[in-house]
């Protein structure tokens, strides 16, 4: 073979291996960049910081700590409003792209509805993208892909989904922090206690005091200081009591009148002591909400208060909660409670 056509050949299977790898990094279509169309990010524990914000002004920022997410620098957030952001980021696949001939609409759209989503790895950003509007059959979301290393948006938008998942993704991305907010008020197991003091400022003969020596030996007094007996089974449900009692809603700048009349005029009912193996206390009040009027129609019954919630103060008097006496009511007992159930003779 002469060297003049092995020097061709060469050349023609570079440009063959050439024309393939341009072929495969354009996806196939030799349009659409693979890369504008990376919108999935597998290793979620990596994920250090993610910051959110709409084209309203609001915006949250969600950190990875030693003792779990919180937003804002401020508050906890709900386990479950992180777990499906952290497994939205991690499924999210490309359906398909948004058609040439409403490529121009979406991108609009895009410019003033979008969220914009910037996911960090400690302090370098690893992923950056806009998510937007969802499908006419809402079962897919419009998103915008950014080039990290030019700072840049890719030029095509596209529709993505959850395989497995029927519905649109941008609700999922939290820009609130209200809405990130854990709803824990009262959270401590029997370990976490050296004392609880309940306060009943309607019947303060209802009053009394466990002091939890470990999780095996406990004092109750009552509101003089008496030592009670007690059964220890009894004991330790209602110990257990004070684990995971969340609140329905935390108070926000929109409550001020309502928070302004409890802190004026409201009186609580009764409080919590409890205080933790650090001996640090946290304190507890509780007040009755007024009954709704449409509620005492609906009952056909004039209840004073509410007979299904509540208003809680904590957190060192510096929030306010509503919660329901199903969720609550459990801890406003008598000391009647800890004796021991006496067996019914046959």
């Amino acid at each position: 073979m002469k060297r003049s056509s092995l020097i061709t050949i060469v050349v023609l299977v570079a440009l063959i291996i050439g024309s393939i790898f341009i072929f495969k990094k354009k996806g196939g279509t030799g349009t659409l960049d693979e890369d504008s169309r990376n919108f999935k990010l597998k290793d979620t524990a990596s994920i250090t910081k993610i910051f959110m914000a709409d084209k309203n002004g609001k915006q949250c920022t969600v950190v990875r700590t030693p003792g779990g997410w919180m937003v804002n620098d401020k508050f906890y957030v709900r386990p479950d409003a992180i777990l499906t952001l952290l497994e939205t980021i991690k499924n999210i696949e490309v359906k398909h792209p948004v058609a040439r001939q409403a490529k121009e609409a979406a991108l609009k759209v895009l410019a003033y509805r979008a969220i914009k989503v910037e996911i960090y790895a400690k302090d370098e950003l690893i992923k950056q993208y806009y998510v937007g509007h969802e499908t006419p059959d809402g079962e897919g979301t419009h998103m915008l892909l950014t080039d990290i290393e030019s700072g840049d948006n890719y030029t095509d938008p596209f529709i993505v989904f959850i395989p497995g998942f029927t519905g649109y993704l941008n609700t999922r991305y939290i820009v609130e922090e209200k809405f990130w907010r854990n709803l824990s008020v009262i959270n401590f197991s029997p370990a976490q206690l050296n004392r609880i003091e309940y306060s009943n400022m309607v019947k303060p003969d209802s009053s009394f005091v466990i002091d939890v020596i470990n999780t095996k030996k406990f004092e109750l007094t009552d509101h003089k200081g008496n030592k009670l007996p007690f059964d220890e089974l009894n004991m330790k449900q209602y110990l257990a009591y004070f684990l995971n009692l969340n609140c329905e809603a935390i108070f926000t700048s929109s409550d001020k009148p309502t928070i302004d009349s409890l802190n004026n005029k409201g009186k609580p009912f009764a409080s919590f002591t409890l205080t933790d193996k650090n001996d640090k206390k946290h304190n507890y009040f509780f007040y009755f909400k007024t009954t709704p009027s449409q509620r005492n129609l609906e009952y056909g019954v004039r209840y004073k208060y509410d007979p299904d919630r509540l208003y809680v103060n904590f957190d060192d008097k510096k929030e306010w909660a509503t919660i329901q006496y199903f969720v609550f009511g459990k801890l406003f007992i008598t000391t009647e409670y800890f004796k021991a159930t006496v067996p019914v003779k046959k």
